[in-house]
């Protein structure tokens, strides 16, 4: 079992800002496989991603595992992509948070069914096997990414397989098994291997002529924020086989979208950035810290277009008000970052840190506000604008979180901007 280093002083993670790769491979309701490192170019320009990563002072990266791509059935497995990434990871000094199952699972694999589990068991213990074999720790893993909107968007949503209609429920509590399966296989490996479970966290709210929907409201967003981490801590379902060791790490995943208002057939509204019902992230944080009292990270967060160093100064200051109310938070991941196609209209979204110039080439281009207002709290946090060749491995150079918590207490005087950003 991992050791549990939740102190003040010691950092999870070799750098506090963190960031991902979009790796979506899930069978859409046009009943394609969509397969996203693919649709950004990332396969095309992972050394280059990499790169960048690393000269905008990233020292941790989500990464994918395709499943439908790796498992070939039979416990055959073609491991060359992870190779590839690993490589590109190791050779930029980055560590890869590996992303086991990002919605997609190989065809005909049921997950309401045991061959399913079994399947994704000897797939994980495969994966830790090669990684842990082939690379320098430390080891992280997201077994199964967002397990509670996975459990909404593959069911009653209809949008992605297995189109479980009416089985929402069921689906979560199928996907906790399964990744709570999955950690134990890939600890039977590697005892010191963390995990980082994230999900959207969802504030919600009646409309404001319909305060007799309040509980309704509550309630829909305990079940899209809470279920999933609590059946993988064992609070909920215990016969699982949940526990907090499980858990692990809490990645809270935070969009514009997740603060919305319900009305009585559940119809969703997201409420304006401006909207006095909306709540802030540092009460977010503060609650899945009260709740789980287990490392949080900021999973996934990005602004909009023109937005997104405006969403980041938001990110950061509300950061810095959960710290400073005790928090254990270890990281913020920027995510994604180089920019994705909408689902919907497959145009390119503009939330990532590289917009991409065509789906041709794929070429790269900063959006140089977002990056320049990351330099600032990279500075103010006293955070690497770039990854050092110590930052990784068993020796690693952990960043001191008491530089992040000394600059938040300090800030707590003047929190309207970064101390840097004149």
């Amino acid at each position: 079992m991992p050791k549990d280093r939740t102190d003040n002083s010691s950092a999870i993670f070799p750098t506090f800002f963190m960031t991902g790769f979009e790796c979506s491979t899930f069978v859409w309701q046009d009943g394609q496989r969509k397969d996203y490192v693919k649709a950004t170019g990332h396969e095309m320009h992972l050394a280059e991603d990499y790169a960048a990563a690393m000269d905008l002072g990233f020292g941790v990266a989500r990464e994918a595992v395709r499943w439908p791509e790796v498992d070939r059935g039979g416990g055959n497995y073609d491991l060359s992509t992870v190779k590839a990434a690993q490589d590109a990871a190791t050779a930029c000094r980055i560590t890869p948070i590996w992303d086991l199952c990002h919605y997609g699972l190989p065809d005909g694999c049921d997950p309401f069914s045991a061959g399913c589990l079994d399947r994704f068991v000897a797939y994980c213990r495969a994966v830790a096997e090669f990684v842990t074999t082939t690379a320098e720790g430390p080891y992280f893993f997201t077994p199964i990414n967002e397990i509670t909107f996975f459990s909404a968007a593959a069911s009653d949503l209809g949008w992605m397989y297995p189109f479980a209609k009416g089985r929402e429920d069921e689906l979560r509590r199928a996907l906790c098994r399964m990744a709570i399966a999955g950690v134990r296989a890939i600890r039977e490996v590697s005892a010191d291997t963390r995990m980082v479970h994230v999900d959207p966290i969802v504030h919600a709210v009646p409309p404001p002529d319909r305060p007799d929907l309040a509980e309704q409201a509550r309630e829909e967003e305990f079940k899209r924020t809470y279920e999933a981490w609590d059946m993988l801590c064992g609070r909920l379902a215990p016969e699982l086989g949940g526990s907090p060791e499980i858990l692990d790490i809490v990645g809270v995943n935070v969009y514009h979208y997740s603060q919305v208002q319900l009305d009585a057939g559940k119809k969703r509204e997201v409420l304006g950035p401006r909207d006095p019902r909306r709540k802030p992230l540092s009460d977010l944080l503060q609650t899945a810290w009260d709740r789980y009292r287990r490392p949080v990270i900021i999973g996934e967060t990005s602004g909009y277009q023109d937005h997104r160093a405006e969403w980041l100064q938001m990110t950061m200051e509300e950061s810095l008000k959960a710290l400073n109310a005790g928090v254990e938070l270890h990281g913020v991941c920027l995510f994604p970052f180089v920019d994705v196609p909408d689902w919907w209209t497959q145009q390119w979204a503009k939330i990532g840190i590289f917009d991409v110039a065509d789906k041709d080439r794929f070429e790269r281009v900063p959006c140089d506000p977002y990056v320049a207002e990351l330099r600032k709290w990279q500075k103010a946090l006293v955070q690497p604008e770039n990854v050092e060749p110590t930052a990784y491995g068993r020796d690693w150079g952990r960043v001191s979180l008491e530089d992040v918590r000394r600059y938040a207490a300090k800030w707590a005087g003047a929190p309207s901007t970064p101390a840097v950003a004149s």
